[in-house]
């Protein structure tokens, strides 16, 4: 049996291996990208994953008097339990994660072939249970699609199927048992079968062969590559991103010239290239990327004062204006001043016994000088 064949089928084609595969010789990278946010974007629901949330005492939201949902375990799993005037009428299990907890952890449930959003998400600003962002703040809403088009940021691969119904609408099935959680070794770096053959057959090579090495692709196509996932969640998709292999054009699979909803001022949310390309330190250098600030091998996030040091390496003979100064000693931490948190206009989540929602914070790409 040749090497080829002594490694592990990947669903999504003959030259992939597997981010298995990849840990066989990567372990210190591995074990980092472990604990990091693109790794963690989901997974399966586990009863211990849940149990670290769930208090001793209630475990729900009350959207008033008479309607509540209750995060419940039985023998069969965890459910959330609607109940209204007292009475249960909707329970759906935990199938399905998303999210590291750095914000927020939401929850989807299988129904067949559809996947289905989950009333209610744990929020770490607040530690407790609230709305689901964007949800109704009157009803538990148990019937939102999650499609193909929300996997392609969260997983590395969903089989999905589209027929068309009455009219324009779409009708998509997805193979559950098709998913790969998390954002793996290949979506980023492309297909590794032939990388990995050539390397188990020639181990005395040390510069990586066939495969997608980032320093080595142009300043497009680096930005390109974060762009599949970090250019928003509402541009018009023309061909599935599952496809995107490092090195082709981002426009090849969004409608050009598509206006989105952020218009000429991008929403927060997911939208980090198309704010990282509004700033000046990206417009005034040749080579600043995502790359520049960020290790996606790494699991600093939250660590300002290393982010800190990666502008202060470009930004070392800065003076701030008396102006400034007047306000307070400077501590060295610039992401806070020049890379403040924003509310998304897009999305919001609702407390238990408050009228208005409250703001869903994400740290602004457009890297400035603000409050003037």
């Amino acid at each position: 049996m040749n090497t080829a064949d002594q490694l592990p089928k990947d669903i999504r084609g003959e030259n992939y291996a597997g981010a298995a595969t990849c840990v066989k010789c990567h372990q210190d990278i591995a074990s980092n990208y472990a604990h990091n946010n693109h790794g963690l974007t989901s997974a399966p629901v586990t009863a211990q994953s849940l149990a670290k949330l769930l208090k001793a005492d209630e475990n729900g939201f009350m959207f008033n008097d008479h309607m509540k949902v209750m995060i419940e375990q039985s023998d069969s799993g965890i459910y959330q339990v609607g109940y209204y005037q007292g009475k249960a009428v909707r329970n759906q299990k935990f199938d399905v994660i998303f999210g590291s907890g750095e914000k927020a952890f939401t929850y989807a449930y299988w129904k067949g072939k559809k996947l289905y959003e989950l009333p209610l998400s744990y929020f770490s600003t607040i530690g407790n249970w609230a709305n689901s962002p964007g949800f109704p703040s009157n009803e538990m809403y148990f019937d939102r699609a999650i499609t193909s088009r929300c996997l392609a940021c969260h997983t590395s691969y969903i089989q999905s199927n589209s027929s068309q119904r009455a009219g324009t609408q779409v009708d998509e099935e997805m193979e559950r048992g098709s998913i790969i959680y998390g954002i793996d070794c290949e979506r980023c770096h492309g297909p590794a079968k032939q990388h990995v053959v050539f390397h188990l057959e020639n181990p005395e090579e040390k510069k990586a062969q066939y495969i997608t090495v980032f320093k080595e692709l142009s300043r497009k196509q680096q930005m390109d590559a974060c762009g599949t996932c970090h250019s928003g969640n509402d541009l018009m998709v023309q061909k599935s991103i599952f496809g995107f292999q490092p090195g082709d054009q981002l426009e090849d699979y969004f409608v050009q010239d598509f206006v989105s909803f952020g218009g000429a001022n991008p929403d927060v949310h997911g939208n980090q290239t198309a704010m990282l390309k509004g700033s000046n330190c990206f417009r005034k250098s040749k080579d600043m990327t995502c790359q520049s600030c960020h290790s996606t091998h790494e699991s600093i996030k939250g660590n300002l004062s290393a982010y800190s040091q990666r502008c202060i390496s470009c930004h070392q003979s800065t003076k701030h204006s008396q102006a400034t100064l007047a306000k307070g000693p400077l501590v060295r931490n610039c992401i806070d001043c020049h890379m403040p948190k924003e509310a998304s206009r897009l999305i919001s989540f609702q407390m238990a016994g408050k009228d208005q929602p409250n703001p869903y914070l994400l740290r602004s790409h457009r890297i400035g000088i603000y409050g003037k």
